[in-house]
């Protein structure tokens, strides 16, 4: 396995989803819709992130996002860290939009740098090794908080936070329970990882 394809989330309107997201943050084949009525409840176990250049991409992405029907749960502002903000889809995806920059430096632009997808695991040491032993390599390590791995060249980095740490960093609360409603696609078979997230070959 050497990366995330796409992504796939599931959502109760489909067509609701795809006119959210064309409108919000237009990433074409990246992040794709299917349909589902799984149960869930309460954080989902992940967020996905859009890492910019500069402030006013942010301020465009986030501001599509929310003209769109996303809610406010980080409103944009500064920090020590750069420039970002979270907001919650209609089908309950959670997004950051985040820049290292704290001031434009060029024309704005709606440019996405990265997708980033953060999976919020009961352990990141054991899930860390579940992949590196499926064949992802380790792009950066901080022991037992924070793992993030070379995406290779492809379309979405995946990254595993603790799911305390993880929902902090969203902005709500860690309980939550029933289908994760995302779909993980790449090059690896059809397999469950140990925190219960799907992955399927991409292009099924």
């Amino acid at each position: 396995m050497t990366g995330i394809a796409s992504v796939t989330l599931e959502v109760s309107d489909v067509a609701a989803a795809e006119t959210f997201y064309a409108k919000a943050f237009d990433l074409g084949d990246t992040v794709g819709v299917r349909a589902s009525d799984a149960p869930t409840s309460g954080f989902r176990g992940f967020t996905m992130s859009l890492v910019v250049s500069q402030p006013s991409t942010v301020d465009s992405l986030v501001g599509t996002a929310l003209e769109a029907g996303a809610t406010v749960l980080k409103p944009v502002e500064k920090s020590f860290w750069g420039y970002g903000g979270t907001v919650q889809a209609p089908d309950g995806t959670i997004w950051k939009v985040a820049t290292s920059s704290k001031k434009d430096t060029g024309p704005a632009t709606r440019a996405v740098d990265e997708v980033v997808l953060l999976l919020g695991v009961e352990d990141v040491k054991a899930t860390k090794k579940y992949y590196v032993d499926r064949g992802l390599a380790v792009g950066k390590s901080f022991g037992s908080k924070y793992v993030e791995f070379d995406d290779g060249g492809s379309a979405v980095k995946l990254a595993l936070y603790s799911r305390r740490a993880a929902a902090k960093d969203a902005g709500v609360s860690p309980e939550g329970s029933g289908s994760r409603r995302i779909v993980i696609g790449s090059d690896a078979d059809t397999f469950t990882d140990p925190d219960g997230f799907a992955w399927e070959p991409a292009s099924s």
